[in-house]
């Protein structure tokens, strides 16, 4: 069984001291070892971020993309080998801003994969901007003044759109951190986990005790399979920040729907009898 120390690689984190990808690197890695994962069968995805660099830092496949891409890389190789667990990660910027749209359709196909949202409500990589969480009146390096827009909520936004695992945590308890993951990795349909994190290079506001003083659990008799009260938990103006599993819902996955995929992964397909002669023929 392959241990968390064995997903270590040659290369080491370049991010800034206090940042909170520390935790979550280690929390990934400390998941997949008490989920038994192999090596072989898993690939991590990301896109372009300050986190994002995650995947140089796991021992198991990786995937680098473009800015905003993480999804529509994930879904292709899902859907090409649908046997391998699929790991996507991607900052506050990179999922919920130029990659917003391919987060509203991912939620809609369902596929199985876990979205881990590094949510620091910044910009760290080009060195402080206002992210789509950024609070309005949020002071960043391109906003004296305060940001001006209404700030996202991933995890009413991932509730309203499909998504069938809605949670938020944070890096500040990494075994409450590590717990949801295992949750969220092994829920087969879209995994959403909205992960609150310091930055401390260029969001001072949100530091380790505005985190300590505010999060707090779900009750203990909230009903996580009840979409509207999800719903309303999700929407809740209180001074406090609840984290937990806000919703679950077991529902066919994308991949459970292709027929070409139902006796085995595309990968492991005989296509040696396919002929695109005729399709090639019309071109000419």
């Amino acid at each position: 069984m392959v241990l968390a120390k064995d997903l270590m690689t040659m290369q080491n984190p370049t991010w800034c001291p206090g940042c909170g990808d520390f935790v979550i690197l280690m929390s990934v890695r400390q998941a997949i070892e008490k989920l038994g994962w192999k090596q072989e069968d898993t690939v991590v995805v990301s896109g372009i971020g300050c986190g994002s660099k995650l995947p140089r830092f796991v021992k198991v496949y990786g995937f680098e993309g473009l800015h905003g891409r993480a999804l529509p890389a994930a879904t292709a190789i899902k859907l090409a080998n649908k046997a391998l667990n699929v790991i996507v990660v991607t900052g506050d910027g990179d999922g919920l801003g130029i990659g917003g749209n391919h987060f509203i359709h991912t939620m809609r196909r369902n596929l199985n994969i876990t979205h881990i949202i590094e949510d620091n409500r910044v910009y760290g990589l080009t060195k402080g901007q206002y992210s789509p969480t950024s609070p309005d009146g949020f002071k960043s390096s391109t906003s004296l003044s305060g940001a001006l827009e209404t700030p996202l909520s991933p995890i009413t936004t991932a509730i309203a759109g499909g998504a069938t695992f809605v949670a938020r945590t944070s890096m500040i308890n990494p075994s409450k951190l590590t717990d949801i993951l295992i949750k969220a990795m092994t829920h087969k349909g879209y995994a959403v986990i909205d992960v609150l994190q310091l930055c401390p290079s260029y969001n001072k506001t949100f530091d380790m005790n505005w985190y300590k003083e505010r999060l707090v659990d779900l009750p203990e008799n909230y009903d996580s399979t009840n979409k509207v009260s999800a719903f309303e938990k999700s929407i809740e103006v209180t001074e406090k920040v609840n984290e937990g599993i806000f919703y679950i819902e077991e529902r066919p996955t994308y991949e459970d729907k292709v027929t070409q995929m139902q006796k085995e992964p595309l990968v492991k397909q005989n296509i040696e009898n396919i002929k695109m002669d005729k399709f090639y023929n019309k071109f000419k």
